[in-house]
């Protein structure tokens, strides 16, 4: 666990670049689809053919599925095998459980885990296991190639976890017992991707063989506020208890936020009398994951100098400021571009989907529909990614 190359690519003076990635379950393909454009238009900018996203970015950091993508990223895979993970994994990901478990949780974290752990090992040169045992793979690996951070949520103590591998992280020192860098890579993965009702939790074991071990429950980051990672990202690298200490500012520090589709569950119809138990069960979560998403990208379209991003509402709009502006409001701390598309009805006829039924892209365990899902990505994608303009000066 030196991190040698990861210290010296966090302490090295110039540009930063972060990628942050949201939750939102199979629909991470969404995202990939949209990076895989990224990953295909910085190669064909910096004539890098065999260019990939850990290349170029510093910082990958995600929520529950994007956690996923952020962990695959750092590990140095292209979108390719980030997308052949998920369309391989998508069915076994959603395992139905047993019936009499289903009263606790709908599907099996076992397919996920070990996929995780096979796939993750893989792109860390480790030999690939048939079964779930000792991971090769820790958070502290000095095959990652990018500061990254994975959002968890500790049932335990009742608060969110950004769980990172920030070598001069006060939980990171190699002489804790405790130091979270010996943690399993995977299982970090697997518990920002546990969420309620869907999957079981995940324990971790801190201080594993010390003397005094001891375990926490994780379950999805995204039932924290922080589905939607970018600004406290933004935090991470900023704030002095963490030791990173970037240079903030406009032509310094680059945020890329995608997100999996955004679409409110509007329900015009709905009577006070349809609003108990079981419905608040089913909606209340998500509702408070995309306001909570939406927060943050108005935090950081006030905080940053927004560059590309959708209008968040007919009061607050998009706030993108003109190209010709760019770098002229010294108040401002950083660039920032969000890429989330809008999966109503609406959004894809813009986007020539009109035959696409919104319901089928906008459930997280929707894999029956996984060919939908990425046509949503690939023609958003398509439309409004633009590497050169929005990236431009980094």
């Amino acid at each position: 666990m030196k991190q040698a190359r990861l210290r010296e690519r966090m302490t090295t003076p110039g540009q930063k670049k972060i990628l942050a990635c949201d939750g939102g379950g199979i629909l991470g393909l969404i995202s990939v689809e949209i990076l895989a454009r990224v990953e295909s238009e910085l190669r064909a900018l910096t004539g890098r053919k065999r260019l990939v996203l850990a290349d170029w970015f510093d910082f990958t950091c995600g929520t529950s599925t994007g956690a996923i993508i952020a962990a695959c990223v750092s590990c140095g895979m292209s979108m390719d095998a980030v997308r052949k993970f998920y369309i391989d994994s998508g069915q076994d990901m959603f395992d139905k459980a047993f019936l009499l478990k289903r009263l606790r949780y709908s599907y099996n974290d076992e397919p996920l885990a070990l996929k995780l752990q096979a796939e993750l090992d893989r792109a860390l040169g480790y030999p690939v296991a048939k079964r779930r045992g000792r991971p090769k793979a820790l958070l502290g690996d000095d095959g990652l190639r990018t500061l990254l951070m994975m959002v968890m949520r500790n049932h335990t103590t009742d608060s969110p976890w950004p769980i990172s591998n920030n070598p001069f992280g006060k939980y990171n020192q190699p002489d804790r017992p405790d130091c979270n860098l010996r943690l399993p890579l995977w299982q970090l993965v697997r518990a920002s991707t546990a969420a309620p009702t869907f999957f079981p939790p995940e324990q971790v074991v801190l201080g594993e063989g010390s003397d005094k071990p001891y375990s926490f429950l994780f379950v999805d980051g995204g039932v924290t506020t922080y589905n939607n990672p970018a600004y406290l990202a933004y935090q991470m690298v900023t704030a002095p208890p963490y030791g990173i200490n970037w240079q903030s500012g406009v032509d310094d520090l680059l945020v890329v936020s995608v997100g999996t589709g955004r679409s409110p569950n509007a329900r015009p119809g709905l009577s006070g009398d349809d609003l108990w138990l079981l419905d608040h069960a089913k909606n209340i979560p998500s509702a408070l994951m995309n306001a909570a998403a939406d927060g943050w990208d108005m935090s950081c379209r006030i905080t940053g100098e927004c560059r590309f991003g959708a209008p968040i509402d007919r009061e607050f709009g998009s706030q993108q400021v003109r190209k010709s502006a760019w770098g002229k409001d010294p108040g401002k701390h950083f660039s920032y571009v969000r890429y989330d598309p809008d999966v109503s009805a609406a959004g894809l006829r813009r986007l020539g989907l009109a035959k696409v039924d919104p319901q089928a892209v906008r459930k997280m365990d929707s894999t029956d529909h996984i060919p939908q899902i990425r046509r949503v990505g690939e023609a958003y994608a398509k439309r409004h990614v633009d590497v050169a303009s929005h990236f431009a000066g980094f």
